[in-house]
């Protein structure tokens, strides 16, 4: 039976997945975009009829050239629209402990992304927007209480 139009007129959101990476003494991995100025979580846009899950490591593999699986999901973060930009989602998933060699192991295949390091979380607040070092707080508490932290625009909820 037609649904008589109810599906295109159901509300779209922009959907993205990234992976936390972090070192043994607690830094994270960023990486510098070459299209903007601000350094981001290994990640991206997901794409049409394809999971978070599965478009983190699609995107691990265009950006750091590496096959890592993610791990389970550390933040579920709404974000509200802006820039013309409608709301969406954000999820990130846990990719374990690296170390520099790990690091340094990354190779930058499309020019999409110029670098990656391993930061501080102060020095992350310095990188990216204040709602990154939001997320990443959230994150980081994730790992450590084995839970899922709830986000609106980055700041945790539950």
């Amino acid at each position: 039976m037609p649904d008589g139009g109810y599906a295109a007129g159901l509300p779209r959101k922009r959907v993205a997945a990234g992976v936390l990476f972090r070192s043994a003494d607690g830094r994270v991995l960023l990486v510098e975009p070459s299209y903007k100025p601000n350094w981001e979580l290994p990640g991206g846009v997901v794409e049409a009829d394809e999971a978070p899950w599965d478009g983190a490591v699609r995107e691990l593999g265009e950006e750091l050239g590496t096959d890592r699986p993610v791990g389970r999901l550390l933040v579920v973060d709404h974000v509200r629209g802006y820039d013309g930009r409608p709301d969406g989602m954000n999820f990130v998933f846990d990719g374990g402990v690296l170390d520099d060699a790990d690091v340094a192991g990354f190779v930058f295949r499309d020019g999409e992304i110029l670098s990656a390091g391993l930061y501080t979380l102060e020095q992350a607040r310095g990188l990216g927007k204040p709602m990154l070092a939001e997320r990443l707080s959230a994150a980081l508490a994730a790992v450590r209480e084995g839970s899922v932290a709830l986000c609106r625009d980055g700041v945790r909820i539950s």
